[in-house]
């Protein structure tokens, strides 16, 4: 079973990517076989590896192209909503997420304890994000939106622990209201605002010393 007629280098790395996300949300990291993932692709395992070089790197390219799907159906949904409100968006869907992105998270983050190859590139993945969210920050911070004085690789930081945390704590262990969410994510995202200038008091006719 080789490259499948009529089908083209990038569209045999995408059905790669898509079968990894759900062999290894279904199996497991340590369960699944890079046969298993060439199988479920419809290709051989040396088309496989043309695309990939091991499974722990076509578990982190599948985080990533997940990642990108993600933040494009946000821009295709409103194309000029502000970057807080894009973070918000994100934010909101998080506790209900049951998608192939917290599977592959979470084997991922588990498989990189144990396994330096895994590890590598997750290390890699994760700074890329973190780069990515302090440079949104430090946009909105030029736009007025989020207060200069944050530090936005802190703020990147906190934003990716609320993400990564989200693909441990799933619903079925604890929900929480939809509304009271978004009501405490706004109440975090009012906090990160410039602050408003105190208004100058004016200063009293009577306060004024006379000649």
């Amino acid at each position: 079973m080789g490259r499948i007629a009529g089908v083209t280098a990038a569209e045999t790395r995408e059905r790669l990517l898509q079968a990894a996300a759900e062999v290894f949300a279904e199996r497991g990291y340590d369960g699944t076989r890079v046969a298993d993932i060439a199988a479920a692709a419809g290709v051989s395992n040396g088309a496989l590896y043309a695309h990939f070089g091991s499974k722990a790197e076509l578990l982190v390219a599948a985080l990533r192209a997940h990642g990108r799907q993600l933040m494009a159906s946000l821009f295709a949904a409103d194309p000029d909503r502000s970057i807080t409100e894009l973070l918000l968006a994100i934010g909101r869907g998080l506790p209900r997420r049951r998608d192939a992105p917290r599977h592959l998270i979470v084997e991922a983050l588990v498989a990189a304890r144990r396994d330096e190859d895994v590890a590598r590139p997750m290390r890699d993945y994760v700074g890329e994000r973190t780069d990515w969210i302090a440079e949104l920050v430090r946009v909105a911070q030029s736009d007025g939106e989020l207060d200069p004085a944050l530090s936005p690789e802190a703020l990147a930081h906190f934003c990716l622990l609320l993400s990564m945390g989200s693909a441990l704590i799933t619903p079925n262990l604890h929900a929480v209201d939809d509304a009271e969410w978004s009501a405490l994510l706004a109440r975090v995202a009012g906090a990160l605002v410039p602050p408003t200038p105190s208004p100058h008091t004016e200063r009293s006719p009577h306060s004024e010393s006379t000649n």
